[in-house]
């Protein structure tokens, strides 16, 4: 100021990119049509020491069950798990310091000055990882399309050639006094599929949230304990902790049998082994009960 002192206020600092958990989304189709995203930048400082005003932050909604990577280094992010989470992905810079900021008792007529920071520019992947409480495991074929469309009201593609479902389905089974959960069906497992051979690597990626499993296996496979090994095996090679989730054996497709059986195999600490068929309505009461008594379980103990 003439006759006065310095009166330059500190810049205003850049806005946040910020993910938010939206419990209204289901996928990630917003982001197939528009991959950049710009915060506002911030105002300069102005005379008698007023701040510039801070730029703009943008929020991008994403569903639950979005993980966050930096593309560049490969580096987790974050993860976004409930409704209303947010997480700030790339952050503004700071504003810069006007000449007040520098005045001392012994130097009262700075024209020093510093400028702002750049804020971060980072490229990130976003993926939606399905949470459920059941994940059907089996080969291609199973008969886990069918399943969910009988016990919910999904409707997935169902046909008799391998690799029907190439996305994951969700669906809601309801029981008596208002119970609930949710069954997912991911595409199909083959042998190899943790290295990536066939859909397995998006199958086992899916079913990383689930509290359950539910191994399927139909009645007229050639030898059920060896499809139940290599399922068991697929899901190891890709993760311990996978594994160790509770799981059942569930055999499928129990009408090409003519009567009721459950064939008796070796398992890996299942907690139940049943015989269902979905076409033909049999064995799904209990199918569900056993199951919802299991997840009860679960959820009680924080599981």
């Amino acid at each position: 100021m003439p006759m006065g002192g310095p009166d330059g206020g500190d810049g205003g600092r850049g806005g946040d990119i910020i993910v938010r958990g939206d419990a209204n989304l289901s996928t990630l189709l917003d982001y197939t049509y528009r991959d950049r995203w710009e915060a506002g930048r911030g105002d300069h400082g102005m005379g008698s020491n007023m701040t510039g005003r801070s730029g703009k932050s943008i929020t991008l909604p994403v569903p639950p069950g979005t993980v966050i990577r930096d593309v560049d280094s490969g580096e987790l992010v974050g993860e976004i798990l409930h409704d209303g989470d947010e997480l700030v992905v790339a952050k503004g810079g700071r504003g810069g310091k006007g000449n007040a900021f520098f005045v001392t008792a012994t130097h009262q007529a700075p024209r020093e000055w510093q400028p702002g920071e750049e804020g971060q520019n980072r490229t990130l992947e976003l993926e939606l990882k399905l949470i459920a409480d059941v994940g059907l495991v089996g080969q291609p074929n199973a008969g886990k399309s069918t399943l969910l469309s009988v016990v919910s009201a999904a409707r997935p593609k169902i046909a008799d050639y391998p690799f029907t479902t190439i996305t994951p389905n969700l669906g809601v089974v309801q029981l008596s006094d208002h119970r609930t959960f949710v069954v997912a069906d991911i595409p199909g497992i083959i042998e190899g599929a943790h290295e990536g051979k066939g859909l397995g690597l998006r199958f086992l990626r899916h079913i990383e949230r689930t509290r359950l499993l539910v191994f399927m296996i139909p009645i007229d496979s050639m030898d059920w304990q060896d499809e139940y090994d290599k399922l068991r095996s697929e899901v190891r090679d890709y993760s311990t902790e996978l594994a160790g989730k509770p799981h059942c054996v569930v055999f499928t497709k129990l009408d090409l049998y003519g009567e009721d059986y459950t064939p008796e195999i070796h398992t890996d600490g299942a907690f139940a082994v049943l015989s269902i068929s979905a076409a033909g309505r049999k064995g799904l009461d209990e199918f569900k009960e056993i199951i919802w008594r299991r997840l009860l379980e679960l959820r009680k103990g924080g599981g």
